[in-house]
Formats: structure tokens, C-alpha cells, sequence
């Protein structure tokens, strides 16, 4: 797909964010369960899916006809940004075909000291072609983002930063905000358990939602589910 055709493609869609960490049940060493996950995604009417690691990207890539946001999750040392934080990881990313390539865009500095802003302008001068979405937290974060190039902006890392600590639902307000204000398209992402607040954030003005969690993480549905009984009890 040409970007056009994936603007088109995901414009007030539903992305299934198919991952699977080394702690968590559906995780295997030789993968295999994401691309079920997306295959399950897409035949409901998926417009798209986002994804980690190269090997789960190109698995998925190989059995569903979607575009994919694609990230690698790697920490590093003397820095809490972990969502693909270096040019090692955006060379694997763009090499294995992803469609949009996800950064973090928060405002914490990179391991070589470089600002969200300053990584993007760097991605975007060495792969001008290539989709990029920055995860942000905050509206300044997802204006510099923007103005540095990002084509998206995610609501990903609000309330998972040290500036947006409490927050722990979708904050439609703050999805109106960037939608009004905010030059790049906004992916609305994080926090979103149910069908009425996907509905509500793209009547907010999101141009596209990502739900992973609440579709593709059973251990995190049942606890839900568990924690609402107790609190019956």
C-alpha cells in the first residue's frame, strides 16, 4: 500500500495491537500465536495491526493482508524510553516491510541524549518514505512530535510517564485536543476496555483507534473480570 491507501485504509478503523511479552502466557520462543491473534483481528473487521519484534511483524505480515504499525520493545540502560528507541531498531523495523513505524515521543532523552523530536527528524531524513508514529503522553510532546515530522501521534504513553501518573482511563478531552489542534493524524491508544470508549474517542475526533489489551491479552481480560467480582464480594 501507498500512504494514501493506508491513511484510507485505517481512517476511523479498529487496530489490534497483537503482542506478546517473554513474561506473559501467549508468548512462545518460536511465535506463531500473534499471527492467529491478527488473523482473528482481521476476519472481525480489523483495519489494521500493531505489533512487536521483527520476527512477530514478519509472521504476521506473511498470513494477514493489514498494514502494521511496527515497534521494538528493548530497555536500555540510564533511560525509561523502551518503545523503538535507537536507529538499530528502525533499520530492523523499515527492513522487514512495516507499514508505519512506531517511536516513543515522549519527553525522556534516548541513550545517546537525543530528544524525541530530534530521533524523529533523524528517522525521517534517512527513510523520508516511511509512515512514522510517535507515542506520546502529553499534548507538548505530541506538537513537537508533529512538527519534527511525525505523520501520527498515539495517546499510548498517557498515564504511563511521570507527568501523566494517575491517569488511567482514555482522556477524550485530551483526544479533542490534539484533533483540533495538533497537525498530525491522532491515533487513540491505551485504556480503551470497551466498545462505547473506542466509539466516544473517535467521535472525539481520533483518526484511527489501537485496542490491544482488551482484545488480544486474556490474562488482562480476566483479571478484569476477577477484580470486578471481588469487589462484588
Amino acid at each position: 500500500m501507498n500512504k494514501e491507501q493506508i491513511f484510507e485504509q485505517i481512517h476511523h478503523g479498529l487496530i489490534v495491537s497483537c503482542q506478546a511479552l517473554e513474561h506473559e502466557p501467549l508468548y512462545t520462543p518460536e511465535g506463531g500465536v500473534m499471527p492467529l491473534m491478527a488473523k482473528a483481528a482481521a476476519m472481525s473487521g480489523a483495519v489494521g495491526i500493531r505489533a512487536n519484534t521483527v520476527r512477530d511483524i514478519t509472521q504476521i505480515k506473511a498470513v494477514v493482508d493489514l498494514p502494521v504499525i511496527g515497534i521494538i520493545k528493548k530497555d536500555y540502560p540510564g533511560t525509561p524510553m523502551y518503545i523503538t528507541v535507537t536507529m538499530a531498531e528502525v533499520d530492523a523495523l523499515v527492513g522487514c516491510g512495516v507499514d508505519i513505524l512506531a517511536v516513543q515521543g515522549t519527553s525522556a532523552l534516548r541513550p545517546d541524549g537525543k530528544t524525541a523530536p530530534e530521533f524523529i527528524r533523524e528517522v525521517k531524513a534517512k527513510y523520508p518514505d516511511q509512515l512514522l508514529m510517535a507515542d506520546i503522553a502529553t499534548f507538548e510532546e505530541a506538537m513537537a512530535c508533529a512538527e519534527a515530522g511525525a505523520d501520527f501521534v498515539g495517546t499510548t504513553m498517557r498515564g504511563y510517564t511521570p507527568e501523566t501518573t494517575g491517569i488511567n482511563d482514555i482522556d477524550f478531552d485530551f483526544v479533542a485536543k490534539l484533533a483540533k489542534e495538533c497537525p498530525a493524524k491522532v491515533i487513540a491508544e491505551g485504556h480503551i476496555h470497551y466498545p462505547e470508549q473506542a466509539r466516544k474517542a473517535l467521535e472525539a475526533g481520533a483518526y484511527a483507534l489501537v485496542v490491544g489489551g482488551a482484545i488480544t491479552r486474556p490474562a488482562e481480560i480476566t483479571a478484569r473480570f476477577t477484580a470486578a467480582i471481588r469487589d462484588c464480594k
